[in-house]
């Protein structure tokens, strides 16, 4: 499954920090595909994929100290688009 990870940083100097010595920190199991950052440091938007929800538990306690987490479920609009056809025949 593909996640949309909505951070918000409560110190971005001291997220980058810990970013830059440590990297990622994710567990085996969750993937980075993309990530933006918005202009004044406040939330990073980040894809991720992983089949098993419970390693984002292990991968935000390794941040939680320095950023609050949203992490949501999605799926491209094609396949959305997909689903809501194959619902609504049905």
């Amino acid at each position: 499954m593909i996640f949309m990870v909505i951070e918000t940083f409560r110190d971005a100097d001291a997220v980058y920090r810990r970013f830059h010595e440590k990297g990622r920190m994710l567990p085996e199991g969750l993937k980075f595909i993309d990530s933006w950052v918005e202009v004044d440091f406040k939330r990073c938007f980040q894809l991720m994929e992983s089949d098993d929800v419970q390693l984002f538990q292990e991968w935000t306690s390794r941040w939680n100290d320095l950023v609050d987490f949203e992490i949501v479920a999605v799926q491209n609009s094609t396949d959305a688009a997909s689903e809501i056809r194959r619902m609504n025949i049905t």
